[in-house]
Formats: C-alpha cells, sequence, structure tokens
C-alpha cells in the first residue's frame, strides 16, 4: 500500500496557516475545524507545520501565555515529508522514528495533503480485517469443508 491509497479515501481537504499569523488565529482554527495540525504555507511554499506539540512546547516556553506569538516561532521549520508513492511500512517506520504525528505529503514541490498517524493506523487495520475476511471466506469455502461433509 502506499500513501495515495489513504489520500484516495481521507480526500485532500487541507488547512492552512502563514508564519507570519499570530499563533492564536491558529490555534483558533485548530479549535473550530478539530484538527491536530496546520500546515504553514508562506508564498505557496511550505514552510512549517505547526501541530499540538509545537504549540504545546511555545506556550510552556513562555509561561503559559500566547502573547503576540507567531506561528513562525512555533512551528516545527523541517517537517517530514512523503510522497504519495511512499510505501505505508516505509511511512510508519518515520513516523514513529520522528515520533511525527502528522506528514505533508509532497510532489516535488506541491502540497498533495497531509497524514496522520490515525490516517495509517486506520489504513492498516482496515487492511488487515478485509484481509481476514476473504481468508475466512477461502477457508469457508475450502473443497471438502464442513459444509461440504453435513451437505453431502
Amino acid at each position: 500500500m502506499k500513501v495515495s491509497d489513504i489520500l484516495r479515501v481521507k480526500g485532500n481537504t487541507l488547512y492552512t496557516v502563514a508564519p507570519d499569523e499570530p499563533l492564536s488565529r491558529a490555534i483558533d482554527i485548530m479549535a473550530e475545524k478539530d484538527i491536530g495540525s496546520l500546515v504553514v504555507i508562506d508564498h505557496g511554499e511550505l514552510t512549517g507545520m505547526l501541530t499540538f506539540r509545537e504549540l504545546i512546547l511555545c506556550i510552556v516556553k513562555n509561561g503559559g501565555a500566547v502573547g503576540n506569538t507567531l506561528v513562525r516561532t512555533a512551528m516545527d521549520d523541517h517537517p517530514l515529508t512523503c510522497t504519495s508513492e511512499t510505501e505505508l511500512d516505509e511511512v510508519r517506520r518515520m513516523m514513529l522514528d520522528r515520533h511525527a504525528r502528522y506528514m505533508p505529503v509532497m510532489d516535488k514541490r506541491m502540497l498533495m495533503g497531509v497524514i496522520s498517524f490515525y490516517d495509517v493506523a486506520k489504513t492498516v487495520v482496515d487492511s488487515q480485517n478485509f484481509e481476514n475476511k476473504m481468508l475466512k471466506a477461502y477457508i469457508r469455502d475450502w473443497p471438502g469443508g464442513e459444509e461440504d461433509q453435513q451437505t453431502g
């Protein structure tokens, strides 16, 4: 499976913020949309990611206040990225190694979407459930199985 499989199911709705916007505005957007991350875009280019992790670290550093802090101050300016062709196993390894919960999906310099660790986990579970269902159906239809013995 590839990242493109997740994006196809998830869709490509993106929530973005500019690096020079107030952090308080980014927090409002995240709360209103019930999302855990915002893509930071400057002049049409990915410049960072803002997640709850960066928010919490910044607020703690500021003594519990947001104040006049800008998104630029809190964001991760070197976010982990992948492409739509990246294999899911590789994405899982990358996310686990970097403790990343969100990953922008890039096609060269174009942002295609963002996947979360939840998206990856859900895809893996759904795939395993489908495979289990198919295996059970295969076993049930096995020649000479229980059902054939009862009818014969």
